[in-house]
């Protein structure tokens, strides 16, 4: 049984890697298992029962096969001194005395070990390959030293070895175990690597200072490495600085110039007080400034202004590969009720002109018929104008987006002043004229003169020799319209029309309004481009994604090509007649345009209105003039155009009145527009609109004054009789008499009196008088006493005598003469 035992203990001492050094009972005996690979100890005690063992475990480092081959045995380790040697035999007296006695035995003192220095990097980074065992070699040094190990034990109990006798069973199980420690050494590669600080130290490694090497760097040595990587990551790197090209607009904050420039605030704040500008980060400054801190710090510069956010709306120029033609553009304008709208529905066999007011057009239209046979059928655009004075604006406006301007005259009435008017507009847009002589079915109808009255005003037709072409049609008797058409379509092919339909769209507001149900409705007419559902796009100060599009003859169409008229939906406000559309590529940059817009419009307005200066305003409160506030809603932008320019010119000579819009738009009026018109006291125009229910109640609560109309000049007449009634009243001095002074009578406690003959006319008490000295005015007052002999009179006619007197004045003499005069009051009119 005991045998059993020892062979278990064998096996784990195996498997452990255990050194064993024993101390026999003689002094100065000692049994230490050799490393190397004889097959039994170098010594072996005679009396082990007397002994004392000592272990000291490590992991066994596997050699390299050159240490293999040289491999020297343990004892050849430093030999120790005398002083060490009878140290070591002491303290193995007195354990084995204190082994007999019972006594806990004392530690050994431990040997002064000199420590190695640390290898080089070098050799510690040398190939794991040469550092590693042959398996054979390995496994054969296993077996040596158990079976070195059991003979030890054996002899320790006082038996034999069993490592001689080849004929005990205990060799077969040394055999066994010798072949299953083979297979297990040819499955597991030799460990090359043990982990930080795994294994035991052997007396052997501390002898021979070898267990720093195979424990390697300790905790603190380690942490001491990594503190030292971390500190040399931590150093601040040499980098080279970048400069960049900063945008710069008219005015930045410090703060938004060093993110641009990618530099810290405070070194920019500190340029910037060198300059001698102190700016904290959140101030700021203007573009030259920042230019000169961006140069100091070596940055290049790009100066962009707010308008820069339009660049790109108008697309670049289209190559002439990609333009195709497109119908021509014809603007009717004329006089008024010279037959314009009826010669536009002869042309388009519709009847707009009995939907008009008074008969008289006052929206500008846009209309595309088709004229020619079915296979040459061409597409021409009219647009149809007012002839009204008040619609001067909307007849520039056409003018300037037409190619061909046909300008109408009546035949029996000639050229009149809208008819100048008309040309002057045309000429200003520099597009031909084609002139179209009305009516010529009426018996007074004089063609000739109305081409002589044209020579005035520099329009000479062809068949005078001119270059101006002369159709003679009747809208009404529908006669020569196809000569109208074919000088329309001659002078387009002329022209050359053309644009590109494969762009982002572009056109011109031709005409814009506020219906219900639909919202804000613009008419647009296609310059270049093509305009689809769903386009976002900008129109002067609003934006809008197309929700529809609407021709003119109110069918929904999916795009709008070049030359063609169409109603767009989907605006977010009404813009202005005359604003330009533009289809931008996302919403970002529309808000972006009309917010720089609003802004504009804003700054000048209130540039406009406000006095810059103390003299200004003063002379404004010095000169203060009477002024009407008018609140103008209408059906389109282009009647408020219209009665806005009406208003002022009627009032630019006048120096006591003014007229201030102080709010016009498109729509009915609101409860909004009332409670204005009660905090400015101004009146309520509404042309071709009508009040809500809520500000009709609201109105006859706070008495606001609201008037309706559907004709221009009703509006112009009823505010002129307003802005008459605003008037001061005129006065008229009128000579009523003359008085000769004969005799100068003092009268006591009342002064000097004028015995006067009455020459001329009469003399009023109270009236105004002037007292003449050789024909010179000397004094102007009052007659303050008119009697005739002792009784007040109130007059006295010529030829009779009477006395007088005036309001502190008595220098007065014989002969001077007296002017009598009456002051008349009159009501001033609005002309």
């Amino acid at each position: 049984m005991t045998d059993k035992k020892e062979k278990e203990e064998n096996k784990k001492d195996e498997k452990k890697g255990k050194k064993t050094l024993t101390l026999g009972a003689k002094a100065g005996t000692l049994s230490l298992k050799p490393s190397s690979s004889s097959s039994t100890p170098s010594s072996v005690l005679n009396k082990p029962s007397g002994g004392v063992s000592v272990e000291m475990r490590g992991r066994r480092k596997p050699a390299t096969p050159s240490e293999s081959s040289s491999a020297k045995p343990a004892s050849t380790g430093r030999t120790l001194t005398d002083s060490e040697r009878q140290a070591r035999l002491r303290a193995l007296e007195q354990a084995k005395e204190s082994q007999k006695s019972g006594e806990k035995k004392p530690d050994l003192p431990r040997p002064q070990i000199k420590r190695r220095e640390e290898p080089k990097k070098e050799e510690t980074e040398a190939p794991k390959a040469k550092r590693t065992v042959p398996t054979d070699s390995l496994a054969e040094a296993n077996i040596k030293r158990m079976e070195a190990e059991a003979a030890l034990a054996s002899q320790e109990r006082g038996g034999k070895s069993f490592v001689k006798d080849e004929r005990g069973s205990d060799k077969d199980d040394l055999i066994e175990k010798r072949k299953k420690l083979e297979e297990k050494n040819k499955n597991n590669k030799p460990a090359t690597d043990r982990g930080r600080r795994g294994g035991k130290i052997t007396v052997t490694q501390v002898l021979n200072e070898d267990y720093e090497r195979d424990r390697g760097p300790s905790l603190a040595a380690q942490r001491r490495a990594r503190e030292k990587e971390k500190m040399k990551s931590s150093e601040p790197k040499e980098t080279v600085k970048q400069f960049h090209e900063v945008t710069v607009p008219e005015t930045i904050t410090v703060q938004e110039l060093s993110n641009r420039m990618k530099e810290k605030s405070g070194d920019v704040v500190k340029a910037l007080m060198k300059m001698g500008v102190m700016a904290t980060i959140n101030q700021t400054i203007d573009a030259d400034t920042a230019e000169l801190v961006i140069i100091e710090f070596g940055h290049s510069i790009k100066r962009v202004t707010d308008a820069d956010i339009e660049i790109g709306l108008e697309g670049i120029e289209d190559d002439a590969k990609d333009l195709q033609p497109r119908p021509p553009v014809v603007t009717i304008m004329g006089h008024v009720d010279h037959g314009k709208t009826s010669l536009l529905d002869a042309l388009r066999e519709t009847n707009v002109v009995s939907g008009e007011a008074g008969g008289i057009t006052q929206h500008i239209g846009a209309y595309q018929v088709e004229v020619g046979k079915d296979k040459d059928k061409q597409k021409v655009t009219f647009i149809d104008t007012p002839g009204h004075a008040a619609f001067t604006q909307m007849r520039a406006r056409g003018a300037n987006i037409t190619d061909i301007c046909v300008i109408v005259v009546a035949a029996n009435d000639s050229v009149m002043p809208q008819t100048i008017e008309a040309i002057s507009h045309a000429k200003a847009a520099g597009v031909p004229i084609i002139i179209a002589i009305n009516k010529i079915d009426l018996p007074d109808a004089e063609s000739y003169k109305v081409k002589q009255d044209l020579l005035q005003h520099e329009i000479v037709i062809e068949e005078m020799g001119g270059d101006v072409m002369c159709v003679e049609v009747s809208a009404k008797a529908r006669t020569n319209l196809d000569g109208l058409l074919e000088a329309i379509l001659l002078q387009a092919e002329v022209l050359e029309l053309s644009a590109n339909p494969d762009r982002e769209a572009h056109g011109t507001v031709v005409e814009a309004k506020m219906e219900k149900g639909r919202g804000s409705v613009a008419t647009v007419l296609i310059n270049k481009g093509t305009l689809r559902k769903g386009d976002i796009f900008v129109v002067g100060a609003e934006w809008g994604r197309v929700r529809a599009l609407i021709d003119d003859k109110g069918t929904q169409v999916d795009e709008a090509e070049p030359g063609k008229p169409v109603e767009v939906l989907g605006l977010n406000g009404t813009p202005e007649a005359g604003d330009e559309l533009a289809v931008v590529p996302d919403e970002a940059r529309a808000r972006a345009v009309i917010d720089y817009r609003r802004r504009k419009k804003r700054d000048t307005l209130a540039a406009a209105l406000s006095a810059t200066t103390i003299e200004q305003r003063m002379a404004q409160s010095k000169n203060a003039k009477k002024e009407l506030a008018v609140v103008i809603k209408a059906d389109v932008h282009g009647s408020i155009e219209a009665i806005t320019g009406s208003l002022h010119k009627m009032i630019e000579d006048n120096e006591e009145l003014d007229v201030r819009v102080i709010y016009s738009g498109v729509g009915g009026i609101t409860e909004s527009d009332v409670t204005l018109a009660k905090a400015s006291n101004a009146l309520v125009v509404g042309f071709n609109v009508r009040a809500n229910a809520q500000a009709r109640d609201l109105a006859q609560q706070e008495d606001v004054n609201l008037r309706y109309y559907n004709i221009i000049y009703n509006v112009i007449d009823d505010v002129k009789e307003i802005l008459s009634g605003m008037l001061s009243m005129k006065t008229r001095e009128e000579l009523i008499g003359y008085a000769e002074i004969r005799e100068v009578f003092n009268v006591s406690k009342v002064g000097k009196i004028a015995g006067c003959m009455v020459t001329d006319g009469v003399v009023k008490k109270g009236n105004k008088v002037r007292l003449l000295r050789d024909d010179v005015v000397i004094h102007e007052g009052t007659l303050k006493t008119l009697k005739r002999f002792k009784d007040e009179v109130k007059e006295v006619k010529q030829g009779m005598e009477c006395g007088m007197a005036f309001d502190n004045y008595d220098d007065i003499k014989v002969g001077d003469m007296i002017e009598c005069s009456d002051i008349i009051e009159e009501a001033q009119k609005i002309d």
